[in-house]
């Protein structure tokens, strides 16, 4: 793959000649699967240098297909665009040398090595941090170093289980049900941006950089609002609820005539005018509904009464008045749906550079856009480009390449 640029004069067309936001930041990206890749594709695509370095054998996901692309797994391939990739053997001091020459032009480490790893290897934040003080460390491991779990591996749904996500997730007697996104990686990438970003701008006012603890455990614990919240509050087991919300009614999904909708009211002025576009302003004055929290304990009533108006309707066009005349609704769509869908287009969100087809950057910058610039790298394709740019000479490169510590592919 090559770093093509993108030449269709359209919405985000900025994004081909904006430096983006991060523009003169340098990011090495020790990172490897998902929550560490998608942290380091946001700073990527709003202008940061994203070197990616890759063991031996590559980054895992590469083979985590099909779907493939030139030999590439899909899965690469939505979180690593607008990276340059290189590969080092850094279980040799060798390659550790070149990591820390790397090191010296740049501001960010993102790592998911397993906690003490990179203390082992003499490479740690103590260590790195007395070399370079400005450098801001970001780790992303499953449970962190300390507390019982400490060091141990952790993967998505592994942590989904564990902290609950699962538990909340399915419809009522359906049992704990793996969500059917990483949210828990995805959401670690994205917290990990926030406390990277934190960091550099903590350093304009102090010139240090500092270390950022992020696991998959704390963050997904951070997402179970409101169950956490509500257990809190009332001691009880939040339990799964299907598609109804636990804390407001009517929000759920219907079937009409056509397709599948998701209604929602989240407040009294809503609901009066929920009822009267429907025509069932009886339903204001019905006690079993008078409010938020009488409507929640007559879930079942409401809902039948609901079903019964909506499953004669044509989803799709009740759904846009519904969103024309301020009622939150909409179809309930399948993914292949979702990505061709008419806003989904004007909202720019699908990123086409010749074969290559991925989810934009959902952060709409005005003077400074971001998005999909270039395409994933391939194994080490820039592996000599990225030496040469930091000094190495062509003989120095060769030497590297010959030990094995450059290498040029991947190792079973």
């Amino acid at each position: 793959m090559t770093d093509a640029l993108p030449t269709t004069e359209t919405g985000a067309d900025s994004r081909a000649v904006s430096p983006g936001a991060l523009a003169g930041i340098r990011v090495i990206d020790l990172t490897r699967v998902l929550g560490g890749p998608y942290c380091t594709m946001i700073l990527s695509d709003h202008g940061a240098e994203v070197i990616k370095i890759e063991p031996p054998q590559g980054d895992e996901v590469r083979a985590w297909g099909p779907p493939f692309l030139d030999g590439t797994a899909s899965y690469f391939l939505g979180v690593n665009r607008n990276k340059r990739s290189i590969a080092l053997d850094l279980s040799k001091p060798e390659g550790r040398e070149v990591l820390l020459r790397l090191l010296e032009g740049a501001d960010v480490l993102v790592e998911n090595y397993k906690p003490g790893s990179m203390e082992k290897w003499g490479i740690g934040y103590d260590k790195l941090s007395e070399r370079f003080p400005r450098l801001v460390h970001c780790r992303v491991s499953g449970f962190g170093a300390t507390g019982p779990l400490g060091g141990l591996p952790g993967y998505d749904a592994i942590v989904q289980a564990m902290v609950g996500l699962m538990s909340i997730n399915g419809e009522p007697g359906s049992g704990p049900l793996r969500m059917g996104t990483p949210v828990v990686d995805l959401a670690t990438g994205l917290y990990s941006t926030i406390g990277i970003l934190m960091a550099l701008q903590e350093r304009e006012r102090s010139g240090r950089g500092q270390y950022i603890d992020m696991t998959l455990h704390d963050c997904g614990m951070a997402l179970l609002h409101p169950q956490a919240a509500n257990h809190f509050l009332n001691g009880k087991r939040p339990a799964a609820t299907g598609n109804p919300h636990p804390n407001i009614s009517p929000y759920s999904k219907f079937r009409t005539a056509t397709c599948e909708i998701f209604v929602a009211c989240g407040n009294e002025p809503a609901w009066r005018k929920f009822c009267g576009f429907l025509g069932l302003e009886h339903l204001v004055d019905d006690p079993r509904f008078a409010t938020n929290g009488d409507r929640v304990v007559n879930r079942a009533d409401l809902d039948t009464i609901l079903a019964a108006r909506l499953h004669t309707e044509d989803g799709h066009a009740l759904c846009d008045r519904m969103l024309k005349a301020g009622l939150p609704a909409g179809p309930v769509l399948f993914v292949d749906e979702a990505v061709a869908a008419p806003h989904t287009a004007a909202r720019n969100m699908v990123a086409e550079i010749g074969e290559f087809r991925a989810l934009n950057t959902p952060i709409k910058l005005s003077r400074t856009p971001g998005g999909a610039r270039a395409v994933p790298p391939a194994f080490n394709e820039h592996g000599e480009e990225v030496l040469l740019a930091a000094g190495y000479t062509a003989e120095e490169v060769a030497a590297l390449r010959e030990k094995g510590i450059l290498v040029a592919t991947p190792r079973g």
